[in-house]
């Protein structure tokens, strides 16, 4: 594991502890998603023009009220548009189509193939719960970049990242090498929406204790990686509370 990526293995192994996650477990699916990748075949973005900005998209209650404020605020041409999950939800109900989505495929799937059939490219994260989403849906996706939280393997990247929310930010800053991050719908207190969890079934509800656990790393570990020398080059914006 390359702790260039945010110190990733401290955090991973606090991670782990905490919630009693199984490292064999991660390194396991990992190398299910890997075996898939390679019969399919992994996006490479290192051709794309990319804008030096973007604006990333978390599925947080302040979701709807954020994206109302950008579109009436910003040009969105110029910026690199990331979903977190759910997030691809909420913007296409508002005729935004993500550029890249970054999930563990527990979102909207039928939204997220939706916007990955029109050209959203997709992060897609194996750890150690996702076996059966990873076999369903992968091979229905294309554009595919694989990622792991565990160590790498074979075509899978390691940015750094525990939810889909702070991976995302990881991901523009270590893999896409943004200047100016625009964190919108990014919301760390106890409520959750339906974009994240469509199975709550109501639009807002008290996440659980677990939820609530990982939405405190999430915050920590988006704060790390503002916090660190090695980004103070990076222009950090949060619109969330806006």
């Amino acid at each position: 594991m390359d702790k260039y990526y945010n110190d990733w293995e401290k955090w991973y192994n606090l991670i782990v502890k905490e919630f009693n996650f199984n490292k064999e477990e991660d390194y396991r699916v990992s190398l299910i998603l890997d075996n898939i990748i390679q019969n399919k075949g992994k996006f490479d973005i290192t051709n794309m023009h990319l804008p030096n900005q973007c604006i990333i998209f978390g599925a947080g209650p302040s979701i709807k009220k954020n994206i109302s404020f950008i579109k009436s605020t910003f040009d969105l041409e110029k910026y690199l548009i990331i979903a977190s999950d759910g997030a691809t939800t909420a913007l296409m109900e508002e005729d935004i189509l993500p550029d890249i989505i970054v999930s563990d495929l527990d979102g909207d799937m039928k939204k997220i193939i939706e916007a990955n059939k029109q050209g959203s490219i997709i992060y897609v994260h194996a750890h150690g719960d996702n076996q059966d989403k990873i076999e369903k849906y992968v091979p229905q996706l294309d554009k595919i970049i694989p990622t792991t939280q565990s160590k790498k393997v074979g075509l899978l990247e390691n940015y750094g990242g525990f939810t889909d929310g702070d991976r995302a930010v990881h991901i523009a800053v270590y893999a896409l090498n943004m200047e100016t991050i625009i964190l919108a719908g990014m919301d760390f207190g106890n409520i959750i929406t339906n974009y994240s969890r469509p199975e709550i079934g109501v639009h807002l509800k008290e996440a659980d204790n677990v939820k609530k656990l990982k939405l405190k790393y999430a915050e920590k570990l988006i704060n790390s990686i503002k916090n660190k020398k090695s980004n103070s080059h990076i222009n950090f914006i949060d619109i969330t509370l806006i």
